[in-house]
């Protein structure tokens, strides 16, 4: 039997773990922290569950007069799912949703929540999750496009359609009903991340990048950016513990990836160079790019891309993202493995086995096609009229 001493000390752990009380009831202690009570019956001979709330929001003593209401209305004969489901909101299902995301990039998940706490939870957030219709979430995915964001409208409703497949899951709602708005909303048009990638252009833009005088974290930043080419968030965010100097390795942790798996990036002799030029600097704290005001956080989104924009690149020029079009559009170009190419650029492949097989296979060939291409964007910026070919075995 708990306590509420007990409850309020209850620490998260790798992975989710459950602390019983009685009568069916225990704690959900997730590894992000959140203390979820839960009630599990036996009705028709069926197991089932139903959700009593987050703690501390519901104490001991109110989950424990929900599992008793529960109870009584199990003995009556009736379903306690129904009862508490038509009142349960959306905004709890979707917060228990966001608790359960422990596999996905941080920034994804902080760009759920955001997206949440924006556009839907303000006017949606108290609506009984089983009452929701496609029209409320429509009215809301609209006021979003009339500010001329369609693409972050069509987002928006994908994110509350996987909260409700996760309802519908847990015995919260009969359906998707964010499905039937399939077709509701005007199409966005396909922007691609502006990039420059023709040679001379990219010697400009390095040259432009080793003139670059400002914080330490961007220009470092801004060194590194073209050699690595990962996502502008994964740079942003790189911290001194991925980083192995000795093994000329950055290995990202799946929790930041896109595609929630480890990302191996293989670092020419030139990024080595630049890290130990800035490890003095920031090498104390966690983050290799800290941002000026606090090193507990990263530099933010915004601060390359005005980095860029004062060394006299447009925002339809080049973006920290174009990177990635530039060594893509380039390393086809020299004859590279497109294979190798999108592994390193981790582009997520639909066949897993053969996803796993790749980057066991490929890490050597990726070592050599890294440092291939730091030698020729080194040749780009010195004004060397570079014709690299890869070489055919």
């Amino acid at each position: 039997m708990l306590s509420e001493l007990a409850v309020k000390a209850a620490k998260p752990k790798e992975r989710p773990y459950k602390l019983f009380d009685e009568r069916g009831m225990y704690l959900l202690v997730s590894p992000t922290g959140a203390k979820l009570w839960r009630f599990k019956y036996r009705q028709d001979g069926v197991e089932r569950l139903i959700a009593l709330g987050a703690y501390p929001d519901v104490s001991l003593k109110r989950a424990r007069d929900k599992r008793d209401e529960a109870r009584r209305r199990l003995a009556d004969g009736h379903d306690p799912r129904r009862q508490e489901a038509a009142t349960e909101s959306f905004e709890t299902v979707a917060r228990e949703w966001l608790a359960k995301q422990v596999n996905r990039a941080e920034s994804t998940r902080r760009r759920d929540r955001d997206r949440l706490e924006q556009f839907i939870l303000p006017r949606l957030g108290s609506t009984p999750i089983r009452t929701m219709t496609a029209g409320d979430i429509l009215r809301e995915l609209k006021r979003i496009e009339d500010r001329g964001r369609h693409e972050t409208a069509h987002r928006t409703r994908a994110l509350v359609g996987r909260i409700l497949r996760y309802a519908v899951a847990t015995q919260r709602a009969d359906r998707n009903v964010a499905a039937d708005l399939a077709g509701a909303l005007t199409i966005p048009k396909k922007r691609n991340h502006p990039a420059i990638t023709e040679p001379k252009r990219i010697g400009e833009l390095l040259r432009a990048i080793a003139d670059y005088s400002g914080q330490p974290s961007t220009e470092f930043a801004l060194r590194i950016a073209p050699y690595v080419f990962v996502r502008p968030g994964e740079l942003r965010h790189a911290e001194w513990a991925e980083i192995d100097l000795a093994s000329a390795e950055w290995r990202i942790p799946a929790r930041k990836m896109k595609g929630g798996r480890e990302h191996i990036v293989p670092l020419a002799r030139q990024v080595v160079a630049l890290l130990k030029d800035l490890h003095p600097i920031t090498g104390n704290g966690r983050f290799l790019f800290p941002s000026l005001r606090t090193t507990q956080r990263p530099i933010s989104e915004v601060t390359l891309n005005a980095a860029l924009r004062r060394m006299g690149f447009s925002k339809d020029e080049h973006t920290p993202h174009g990177f990635r079009s530039t060594a893509s559009t380039r390393l086809n170009e020299m004859g590279y493995p497109p294979s190798d190419i999108e592994l390193q650029l981790a582009h997520r492949e639909k066949d897993e086995v053969r996803a796993a097989y790749n980057r066991a296979l490929r890490l050597k060939e990726r070592r050599k096609m890294m440092q291939d291409w730091a030698n020729y964007l080194d040749g780009l910026r010195d004004g060397k009229v570079v014709q690299m070919r890869r070489e055919r075995l």
